[in-house]
C-alpha cells in the first residue's frame, strides 16, 4: 500500500527506484496506491514524462481504478464545527 503518492515531488534517483519497485511487482503482486492527483499530474511528481508513461503502463495494466469524489472524511467534523459558529 502506497498512501498519498505525489504528496512530494521525487528526485530522479527516487523516481527511478520507485519505477524499479513497480516493475518488479508487475504481474506478480498487487499494489494499492492512493493519491489526490489525476494521472495527468504524475509527470510533475516523477519529473520525467517517459518514466511516468512506463510506470503508468505497468500500473494500469490489469488494474481497477477507483475515482472517489466527495467531501473529506477527515475534515467533516471540523467543517461542521465551523458552520455551527455562524
Amino acid at each position: 500500500i502506497l498512501d498519498e503518492l505525489g504528496y512530494e515531488k521525487m528526485d530522479v534517483d527516487t523516481a527511478n527506484l520507485f519505477f524499479n519497485l513497480i516493475a518488479k511487482r508487475y504481474e506478480k503482486s498487487s499494489t494499492l496506491i492512493t493519491t489526490n492527483l489525476t494521472f495527468s499530474k504524475w509527470p510533475e511528481v516523477f519529473g520525467d514524462p517517459v518514466l511516468t508513461n512506463a510506470l503508468l503502463d505497468r500500473l494500469l495494466h490489469h488494474s481497477q481504478v477507483l475515482n472517489i469524489n466527495g467531501p473529506s472524511y477527515r475534515l467533516k467534523d471540523q467543517l461542521q464545527l465551523m458552520t455551527d459558529d455562524d
